[in-house]
């Protein structure tokens, strides 16, 4: 299919639709889903060890699908990232290390690169196509080269999908809104361990006239991008 010439229309969001003035060339979005990882998501990951329950973040899963598929369909960026430290801990400070004595992880393979659980998780479909972003921080942006991928392919507009919502999902938000990329968190393909973390995340994007920038959901996004209309 070829997509040089899709637009996606505007996307139906709170507190304005997305982008704010108009329909976007598809080229300079991009889908960014943040560590839809196995040491996230599988019951004997990461994540459950330190005690959440991975079972929300699972449940994003078929929204997240939908959206790559869409995002493809259009001829949008789809961007993936993993966080995980090196294999040799070089990258770890210590009081990461800290942390992980104190939930019981020390010398264990959690969130290492080259592990079972570093990778994503097979119910999502990653292409040869998509951009892998392997990352140490919460936010994609801090010490990768996220930044420089997405001004090369002249993107301006990003949404935002993964997990969890209030840590890596919001950092990078953060991180994007500062270096003036538009943003739409979609709600619904993301998630957390913690409810009210949730929930806190999704409304500080929207204060202030949406000062990090908009929330939307699944169904807005997907019929946006799906749309037949072509531009005049």
């Amino acid at each position: 299919m070829n997509t040089s010439n899709s637009r996606v229309e505007p996307i139906a969001a709170r507190p304005f639709a997305f982008p704010h003035d108009g329909s976007i060339a598809a080229s300079h979005v991009a889908l960014i889903v943040i560590d839809l990882q196995r040491d996230f998501l599988a019951e004997d990951g990461y994540f459950a060890r330190m005690g959440y329950d991975p079972a929300p973040l699972r449940k994003i899963l078929p929204n997240v699908s939908s959206l790559i598929a869409a995002a493809r369909q259009a001829g949008c960026h789809v961007i993936h990232t993993r966080q995980g430290y090196r294999a040799d801990l070089a990258d770890m400070t210590e009081y990461e290390h800290w942390r992980r004595r104190q939930s019981g992880l020390e010398g264990t393979d959690a969130l290492l690169r080259g592990t079972p659980g570093f990778e994503i998780v097979p119910e999502l479909d990653v292409r040869d196509t998509d951009i892998i972003i392997d990352k140490t921080a919460n936010g994609a942006f801090t010490h990768t080269d996220l930044e420089h991928v997405l001004r090369a392919r002249d993107v301006t507009h990003v949404l935002l999908t993964g997990c969890t919502t209030e840590v890596c999902v919001h950092t990078t938000l953060r991180e994007a809104s500062d270096r003036n990329f538009i943003c739409c968190l979609i709600e619904d393909a993301c998630a957390s361990g913690d409810a009210y973390a949730h929930e806190a995340a999704v409304y500080m994007t929207t204060v202030e006239n949406g000062v990090f920038g908009v929330v939307a959901d699944t169904a807005a996004v997907v019929k946006a991008m799906t749309s037949k209309e072509q531009p005049a």
